[in-house]
Protein backbone atom coordinates (compact mmCIF):
# COMPACT_ATOMS: atom_id res chain seq x y z
CA UNK A 1 0.00 0.00 0.00
CA UNK A 2 2.71 2.53 0.88
CA UNK A 3 4.09 1.37 -2.34
CA UNK A 4 1.15 2.68 -4.35
CA UNK A 5 1.01 5.81 -2.22
CA UNK A 6 4.91 6.73 -3.04
CA UNK A 7 3.90 6.06 -6.75
CA UNK A 8 0.99 8.25 -6.72
CA UNK A 9 2.65 11.15 -4.95
CA UNK A 10 5.53 10.91 -7.86
CA UNK A 11 2.89 11.68 -10.25
CA UNK A 12 2.15 15.05 -11.39
CA UNK A 13 -1.10 16.70 -10.41
CA UNK A 14 -2.31 16.86 -13.80
CA UNK A 15 -1.59 12.94 -14.82
CA UNK A 16 -3.10 12.55 -11.45
CA UNK A 17 -6.38 14.46 -12.39
CA UNK A 18 -6.56 12.38 -15.44
CA UNK A 19 -6.39 8.95 -13.59
CA UNK A 20 -9.39 10.62 -11.48
CA UNK A 21 -11.12 11.56 -14.81
CA UNK A 22 -11.00 8.72 -16.38
CA UNK A 23 -12.20 6.26 -13.39
CA UNK A 24 -15.23 9.02 -12.75
CA UNK A 25 -16.41 8.15 -16.14
CA UNK A 26 -16.10 4.09 -16.17
CA UNK A 27 -18.24 4.16 -12.66
CA UNK A 28 -20.80 6.61 -13.91
CA UNK A 29 -21.21 4.60 -17.48
CA UNK A 30 -21.07 0.92 -15.51
CA UNK A 31 -22.43 1.32 -12.19
CA UNK A 32 -23.82 5.04 -11.83
CA UNK A 33 -25.97 3.90 -8.77
CA UNK A 34 -23.69 1.71 -7.08
CA UNK A 35 -20.72 4.56 -7.10
CA UNK A 36 -23.15 7.18 -6.63
CA UNK A 37 -21.74 8.45 -3.05
CA UNK A 38 -18.70 9.26 -4.84
CA UNK A 39 -20.40 12.84 -6.02
CA UNK A 40 -19.60 13.89 -2.66
CA UNK A 41 -16.22 14.45 -3.58
CA UNK A 42 -16.75 16.48 -6.26
CA UNK A 43 -18.97 19.22 -3.93
CA UNK A 44 -16.73 18.94 -1.48
CA UNK A 45 -13.62 20.03 -3.53
CA UNK A 46 -15.81 22.96 -5.27
CA UNK A 47 -17.42 24.00 -1.85
CA UNK A 48 -13.33 24.38 -0.21
CA UNK A 49 -12.54 26.12 -3.06
CA UNK A 50 -15.59 28.31 -3.29
CA UNK A 51 -14.59 28.86 0.36
CA UNK A 52 -11.28 29.64 0.60
CA UNK A 53 -11.28 31.58 -2.67
CA UNK A 54 -12.74 35.12 -1.21
CA UNK A 55 -10.62 35.41 2.04
CA UNK A 56 -7.56 34.58 -0.49
CA UNK A 57 -7.63 37.06 -2.54
CA UNK A 58 -8.28 39.69 -0.03
CA UNK A 59 -5.23 39.23 1.51
CA UNK A 60 -3.16 38.61 -1.22
CA UNK A 61 -4.39 41.72 -3.09
CA UNK A 62 -4.04 43.72 0.33
CA UNK A 63 -0.65 41.81 1.35
CA UNK A 64 0.72 42.87 -2.16
CA UNK A 65 -0.77 46.63 -2.53
CA UNK A 66 0.71 47.15 0.85
CA UNK A 67 3.69 45.90 0.52
CA UNK A 68 4.42 47.34 -2.66
CA UNK A 69 7.56 49.36 -3.18
CA UNK A 70 7.44 52.90 -5.44
CA UNK A 71 9.26 52.12 -8.92
CA UNK A 72 8.17 48.55 -8.90
CA UNK A 73 6.10 48.15 -11.64
CA UNK A 74 3.56 45.19 -11.41
CA UNK A 75 2.53 45.44 -14.86
CA UNK A 76 -1.36 45.09 -15.08
CA UNK A 77 -1.89 47.77 -17.88
CA UNK A 78 -0.85 45.22 -20.72
CA UNK A 79 -2.76 42.46 -18.69
CA UNK A 80 -6.05 44.63 -19.14
CA UNK A 81 -5.29 45.21 -22.71
CA UNK A 82 -4.61 41.50 -23.22
CA UNK A 83 -8.59 40.64 -21.32
CA UNK A 84 -10.39 42.89 -23.20
CA UNK A 85 -8.62 42.27 -26.43
CA UNK A 86 -9.33 38.60 -26.14
CA UNK A 87 -13.06 39.40 -25.23
CA UNK A 88 -13.55 41.29 -28.31
CA UNK A 89 -11.78 39.37 -30.52
CA UNK A 90 -13.51 36.14 -29.38
CA UNK A 91 -17.01 38.34 -29.91
CA UNK A 92 -15.91 39.11 -33.78
CA UNK A 93 -14.73 35.00 -34.23
CA UNK A 94 -18.31 34.24 -32.66
CA UNK A 95 -20.16 36.98 -35.08
CA UNK A 96 -18.18 35.78 -38.26
CA UNK A 97 -18.37 31.84 -37.19
CA UNK A 98 -22.31 32.35 -36.89
CA UNK A 99 -22.49 34.02 -40.49
CA UNK A 100 -20.90 30.82 -41.49
CA UNK A 101 -22.58 28.11 -39.95
CA UNK A 102 -26.51 29.64 -39.58
CA UNK A 103 -27.96 27.95 -36.45
CA UNK A 104 -31.80 27.97 -35.83
CA UNK A 105 -33.43 27.20 -32.42
CA UNK A 106 -36.35 24.93 -31.10
CA UNK A 107 -37.41 27.20 -28.03
CA UNK A 108 -37.71 25.45 -24.63
CA UNK A 109 -39.17 26.39 -21.94
CA UNK A 110 -36.66 26.77 -18.31
CA UNK A 111 -36.20 30.57 -18.56
CA UNK A 112 -39.39 31.90 -16.65
CA UNK A 113 -38.16 32.75 -13.18
CA UNK A 114 -35.40 34.57 -14.32
CA UNK A 115 -35.17 38.47 -14.60
CA UNK A 116 -32.39 39.38 -17.09
CA UNK A 117 -30.98 42.99 -17.11
CA UNK A 118 -32.73 45.88 -19.15
CA UNK A 119 -29.85 47.43 -20.64
CA UNK A 120 -26.26 48.51 -20.66
CA UNK A 121 -26.56 50.76 -18.18
CA UNK A 122 -28.14 48.67 -15.68
CA UNK A 123 -25.19 46.17 -16.19
CA UNK A 124 -22.60 49.23 -15.26
CA UNK A 125 -24.68 50.32 -12.68
CA UNK A 126 -24.52 46.59 -10.86
CA UNK A 127 -20.95 46.74 -11.55
CA UNK A 128 -20.56 49.91 -9.81
CA UNK A 129 -22.42 49.06 -6.86
CA UNK A 130 -20.39 45.67 -6.54
CA UNK A 131 -17.48 48.39 -6.14
CA UNK A 132 -18.67 50.31 -3.12
CA UNK A 133 -20.66 46.38 -1.39
CA UNK A 134 -20.35 45.86 2.33
CA UNK A 135 -16.62 44.32 2.43
CA UNK A 136 -18.38 41.63 5.00
CA UNK A 137 -21.43 40.98 2.68
CA UNK A 138 -18.96 41.54 -0.39
CA UNK A 139 -16.61 37.93 1.22
CA UNK A 140 -19.76 36.39 2.29
CA UNK A 141 -21.07 36.59 -1.19
CA UNK A 142 -17.96 35.92 -3.50
CA UNK A 143 -18.42 39.53 -4.74
CA UNK A 144 -14.66 39.78 -5.99
CA UNK A 145 -15.10 43.20 -7.58
CA UNK A 146 -16.03 44.33 -4.15
CA UNK A 147 -13.58 42.12 -2.82
CA UNK A 148 -11.33 44.00 -4.73
CA UNK A 149 -12.12 47.18 -4.08
CA UNK A 150 -11.63 46.95 -1.00
CA UNK A 151 -8.52 45.03 -0.28
CA UNK A 152 -7.22 47.88 -2.57
CA UNK A 153 -8.35 50.46 -0.65
CA UNK A 154 -7.18 48.98 2.56
CA UNK A 155 -3.50 47.93 0.95
CA UNK A 156 -3.16 51.57 -0.04
CA UNK A 157 -3.89 52.73 3.31
CA UNK A 158 -1.98 50.48 4.89
CA UNK A 159 1.52 51.89 3.23
CA UNK A 160 2.25 53.57 5.88
CA UNK A 161 1.29 51.39 8.56
CA UNK A 162 3.95 49.27 11.02
CA UNK A 163 5.99 46.73 9.91
CA UNK A 164 4.71 44.44 12.31
CA UNK A 165 1.56 45.10 10.87
CA UNK A 166 2.46 44.05 7.05
CA UNK A 167 4.16 41.22 8.50
CA UNK A 168 1.05 39.75 10.03
CA UNK A 169 -1.01 40.58 6.86
CA UNK A 170 1.11 38.89 4.94
CA UNK A 171 1.17 35.78 7.33
CA UNK A 172 -2.29 35.48 6.73
CA UNK A 173 -1.36 35.97 2.81
CA UNK A 174 0.84 32.91 3.14
CA UNK A 175 -1.25 30.86 5.25
CA UNK A 176 -4.00 30.65 3.38
CA UNK A 177 -2.20 30.06 -0.01
CA UNK A 178 -0.57 26.56 1.93
CA UNK A 179 -4.53 25.53 2.84
CA UNK A 180 -5.00 26.38 -0.85
CA UNK A 181 -2.66 24.28 -1.85
CA UNK A 182 -3.83 21.43 0.45
CA UNK A 183 -7.16 22.20 -1.11
CA UNK A 184 -5.84 21.34 -4.87
CA UNK A 185 -3.75 18.44 -3.79
CA UNK A 186 -7.74 16.72 -3.37
CA UNK A 187 -8.29 17.73 -7.11
CA UNK A 188 -8.34 14.20 -8.30
CA UNK A 189 -10.71 12.59 -5.96
CA UNK A 190 -13.07 16.13 -6.89
CA UNK A 191 -12.84 15.53 -10.61
CA UNK A 192 -13.58 12.08 -10.15
CA UNK A 193 -16.89 13.10 -8.18
CA UNK A 194 -17.64 16.02 -10.42
CA UNK A 195 -17.20 14.24 -13.93
CA UNK A 196 -19.43 10.67 -12.48
CA UNK A 197 -21.84 13.47 -11.28
CA UNK A 198 -22.54 15.04 -14.58
CA UNK A 199 -22.57 12.02 -16.78
CA UNK A 200 -24.71 9.96 -14.49
CA UNK A 201 -27.23 12.40 -13.73
CA UNK A 202 -27.18 14.66 -17.43
CA UNK A 203 -26.02 11.93 -19.81
CA UNK A 204 -25.30 13.07 -23.49
CA UNK A 205 -29.03 12.41 -25.18
CA UNK A 206 -30.22 15.63 -23.81
CA UNK A 207 -27.82 17.59 -25.86
CA UNK A 208 -28.36 15.71 -29.26
CA UNK A 209 -30.95 17.75 -30.41
CA UNK A 210 -28.90 20.94 -30.17
CA UNK A 211 -25.47 19.38 -31.84
CA UNK A 212 -25.34 21.83 -34.54
CA UNK A 213 -26.13 24.89 -31.64
CA UNK A 214 -23.11 23.19 -29.39
CA UNK A 215 -20.98 22.39 -32.40
CA UNK A 216 -20.76 26.33 -33.15
CA UNK A 217 -20.28 27.25 -29.62
CA UNK A 218 -17.62 25.07 -28.60
CA UNK A 219 -16.21 24.96 -31.78
CA UNK A 220 -15.70 29.23 -31.63
CA UNK A 221 -14.45 28.20 -28.12
CA UNK A 222 -11.47 25.68 -29.24
CA UNK A 223 -10.39 27.90 -32.13
CA UNK A 224 -10.22 30.71 -29.84
CA UNK A 225 -8.15 28.87 -27.47
CA UNK A 226 -5.71 27.04 -29.85
CA UNK A 227 -5.20 29.38 -32.62
CA UNK A 228 -6.43 32.97 -31.89
CA UNK A 229 -4.62 33.27 -28.16
CA UNK A 230 -1.64 31.58 -29.50
CA UNK A 231 -1.38 34.19 -31.83
CA UNK A 232 -2.07 36.96 -29.56
CA UNK A 233 0.51 35.21 -27.80
CA UNK A 234 2.98 34.94 -30.21
CA UNK A 235 2.83 38.67 -31.16
CA UNK A 236 3.83 39.49 -27.70
CA UNK A 237 6.60 37.51 -27.03
CA UNK A 238 7.87 36.33 -30.16
CA UNK A 239 8.27 32.47 -29.52
CA UNK A 240 6.42 29.36 -29.61
CA UNK A 241 3.06 30.04 -27.77
CA UNK A 242 1.86 26.46 -27.15
CA UNK A 243 4.08 25.19 -24.23
CA UNK A 244 2.24 28.29 -22.35
CA UNK A 245 -1.26 27.42 -23.61
CA UNK A 246 -1.38 23.98 -23.54
CA UNK A 247 -0.17 24.26 -19.84
CA UNK A 248 -2.70 26.48 -18.86
CA UNK A 249 -5.49 24.70 -20.60
CA UNK A 250 -4.23 21.88 -18.81
CA UNK A 251 -3.48 22.90 -15.52
CA UNK A 252 -6.40 25.73 -15.66
CA UNK A 253 -8.81 24.67 -17.86
CA UNK A 254 -9.21 20.78 -16.98
CA UNK A 255 -10.29 22.05 -13.30
CA UNK A 256 -12.45 24.81 -14.42
CA UNK A 257 -14.13 22.49 -17.33
CA UNK A 258 -15.21 20.43 -14.34
CA UNK A 259 -16.07 23.11 -11.30
CA UNK A 260 -17.78 25.32 -14.00
CA UNK A 261 -16.69 28.33 -11.97
CA UNK A 262 -13.93 31.01 -12.28
CA UNK A 263 -14.27 31.82 -9.23
CA UNK A 264 -13.77 28.37 -7.67
CA UNK A 265 -10.78 28.14 -10.26
CA UNK A 266 -8.73 31.22 -8.55
CA UNK A 267 -6.99 29.10 -6.05
CA UNK A 268 -5.66 26.86 -9.09
CA UNK A 269 -4.71 29.87 -11.04
CA UNK A 270 -2.86 31.43 -8.17
CA UNK A 271 -0.55 28.04 -7.73
CA UNK A 272 -0.10 27.54 -11.65
CA UNK A 273 1.05 31.18 -11.55
CA UNK A 274 3.51 30.88 -8.86
CA UNK A 275 4.79 27.29 -10.62
CA UNK A 276 5.47 29.62 -13.92
CA UNK A 277 7.21 32.15 -11.50
CA UNK A 278 5.65 34.85 -12.22
CA UNK A 279 5.31 38.00 -10.03
CA UNK A 280 2.96 37.54 -7.26
CA UNK A 281 2.52 41.60 -6.87
CA UNK A 282 0.94 41.31 -10.71
CA UNK A 283 -0.73 37.84 -10.26
CA UNK A 284 -2.27 38.40 -7.03
CA UNK A 285 -4.41 41.23 -8.71
CA UNK A 286 -4.49 40.14 -12.17
CA UNK A 287 -6.02 36.78 -11.94
CA UNK A 288 -9.31 37.71 -9.33
CA UNK A 289 -9.87 40.83 -11.51
CA UNK A 290 -9.45 38.52 -14.48
CA UNK A 291 -11.81 36.17 -13.26
CA UNK A 292 -14.40 39.40 -13.00
CA UNK A 293 -13.55 40.74 -16.77
CA UNK A 294 -11.77 38.44 -19.02
CA UNK A 295 -14.41 36.80 -20.51
CA UNK A 296 -13.76 35.56 -23.79
CA UNK A 297 -16.37 32.16 -23.73
CA UNK A 298 -19.03 34.77 -22.00
CA UNK A 299 -18.61 36.82 -25.63
CA UNK A 300 -19.22 33.76 -27.92
CA UNK A 301 -22.06 32.85 -25.94
CA UNK A 302 -23.52 35.99 -25.92
CA UNK A 303 -22.70 36.71 -29.90
CA UNK A 304 -23.75 32.78 -30.81
CA UNK A 305 -26.84 32.48 -28.90
CA UNK A 306 -28.22 35.94 -30.10
CA UNK A 307 -27.50 35.32 -33.86
CA UNK A 308 -28.99 31.97 -33.71
CA UNK A 309 -32.07 33.73 -32.45
CA UNK A 310 -31.99 36.33 -35.02
CA UNK A 311 -31.51 33.43 -37.60
CA UNK A 312 -34.37 31.78 -36.57
CA UNK A 313 -37.19 34.71 -36.38
CA UNK A 314 -35.39 35.37 -40.12
CA UNK A 315 -33.87 38.68 -39.30
CA UNK A 316 -31.61 39.95 -41.42
CA UNK A 317 -28.17 41.33 -40.31
CA UNK A 318 -25.65 43.72 -42.32
CA UNK A 319 -22.13 44.07 -41.23
CA UNK A 320 -22.39 47.18 -39.31
CA UNK A 321 -25.16 46.26 -36.92
CA UNK A 322 -22.41 42.72 -36.15
CA UNK A 323 -19.77 45.10 -35.62
CA UNK A 324 -21.95 46.74 -32.93
CA UNK A 325 -23.07 43.66 -31.39
CA UNK A 326 -19.36 42.45 -30.96
CA UNK A 327 -19.01 45.58 -28.94
CA UNK A 328 -22.25 44.92 -27.10
CA UNK A 329 -21.23 40.94 -26.47
CA UNK A 330 -17.55 42.70 -25.16
CA UNK A 331 -19.19 45.09 -22.73
CA UNK A 332 -22.05 42.19 -21.59
CA UNK A 333 -19.06 39.62 -21.29
CA UNK A 334 -17.19 41.85 -18.82
CA UNK A 335 -20.49 42.83 -16.77
CA UNK A 336 -21.24 39.06 -16.87
CA UNK A 337 -19.96 38.63 -13.32
CA UNK A 338 -22.33 41.26 -11.77
CA UNK A 339 -25.63 39.63 -13.03
CA UNK A 340 -26.90 36.76 -11.72
CA UNK A 341 -26.80 34.17 -14.04
CA UNK A 342 -23.68 34.96 -15.87
CA UNK A 343 -23.62 35.25 -19.59
CA UNK A 344 -27.03 33.98 -20.28
CA UNK A 345 -28.81 36.60 -19.02
CA UNK A 346 -27.01 38.55 -21.07
CA UNK A 347 -28.64 37.50 -24.06
CA UNK A 348 -31.85 39.49 -23.98
CA UNK A 349 -29.54 42.44 -23.89
CA UNK A 350 -27.58 41.72 -26.49
CA UNK A 351 -31.28 40.59 -28.74
CA UNK A 352 -32.67 44.26 -27.71
CA UNK A 353 -30.18 45.59 -30.73
CA UNK A 354 -32.30 43.57 -33.07
CA UNK A 355 -35.89 44.06 -31.53
CA UNK A 356 -36.22 40.80 -30.12
CA UNK A 357 -39.30 41.11 -28.14
CA UNK A 358 -38.11 39.74 -24.09
CA UNK A 359 -40.32 36.58 -24.18
CA UNK A 360 -38.78 35.12 -27.46
CA UNK A 361 -34.84 36.24 -25.82
CA UNK A 362 -35.94 34.29 -22.57
CA UNK A 363 -36.56 31.12 -24.54
CA UNK A 364 -33.63 31.50 -26.08
CA UNK A 365 -31.84 31.76 -22.39
CA UNK A 366 -34.30 28.34 -21.96
CA UNK A 367 -32.26 26.64 -24.62
CA UNK A 368 -28.72 28.19 -22.97
CA UNK A 369 -29.93 26.28 -19.56
CA UNK A 370 -30.44 23.25 -21.85
CA UNK A 371 -26.76 23.65 -23.42
CA UNK A 372 -24.97 24.95 -20.53
CA UNK A 373 -24.33 21.11 -19.31
CA UNK A 374 -21.03 21.33 -21.86
CA UNK A 375 -21.14 25.26 -22.99
CA UNK A 376 -20.73 26.46 -19.30
CA UNK A 377 -17.96 23.89 -18.71
CA UNK A 378 -16.07 24.95 -22.08
CA UNK A 379 -16.76 28.50 -21.58
CA UNK A 380 -15.61 29.03 -17.87
CA UNK A 381 -12.47 26.47 -19.08
CA UNK A 382 -11.87 29.51 -21.52
CA UNK A 383 -11.94 32.70 -19.33
CA UNK A 384 -10.32 30.62 -16.70
CA UNK A 385 -7.13 29.67 -18.29
CA UNK A 386 -6.79 32.54 -20.01
CA UNK A 387 -6.64 34.46 -16.81
CA UNK A 388 -3.31 32.79 -16.31
CA UNK A 389 -2.46 33.05 -20.29
CA UNK A 390 -2.52 36.56 -20.15
CA UNK A 391 -0.88 37.71 -16.95
CA UNK A 392 1.86 35.45 -17.97
CA UNK A 393 2.14 36.87 -21.66
CA UNK A 394 2.48 40.47 -20.54
CA UNK A 395 5.30 39.50 -17.88
CA UNK A 396 7.14 37.70 -20.49
CA UNK A 397 6.66 40.38 -23.42
CA UNK A 398 7.99 42.62 -20.26
CA UNK A 399 10.80 40.30 -19.86
CA UNK A 400 11.81 40.12 -24.18
CA UNK A 401 12.02 44.21 -24.20
CA UNK A 402 14.62 44.19 -21.39
CA UNK A 403 16.21 41.53 -23.50
CA UNK A 404 15.97 38.98 -21.23
CA UNK A 405 15.37 35.05 -21.64
CA UNK A 406 12.17 33.83 -20.83
CA UNK A 407 11.78 30.25 -19.58
CA UNK A 408 8.23 28.56 -19.37
CA UNK A 409 8.27 25.91 -16.39
CA UNK A 410 6.56 22.61 -18.19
Amino acid sequence: MSNLMNKWNQLSLVKQIIIGLIIGIVLAVTIPEAAKPITIFGALFVGALKAIAPMMVFFLVMSAISQHKSGHQTNMKPIIFLYLLGTFVSAVIAVIVSFMFPVTLTFAAGAENVTPPGGVVEVLKALLMNVVDNPIKALFNANYIGILSWALILGFALKDAPDSTKTIISNFSEALTKIVRWVIKFAPLGIMGLVFDSIATSGIKVLLGYGQLLAVLIGCMVFIALVVNPIIVYLNIRKNPYPLVLKCLRESGITAFFTRSSAANIPVNMSLCENLGLDKDTYSVSIPLGATINMAGAAVTISVMTLAAVNTLGIEVDMATALILSVLATVSACGASGVAGGSLLLIPLAASLFGIPNDIAMQVVGVGFIVGVLQDSFETALNSSTDVLFTATAEFAKLRKEGKEIVINR
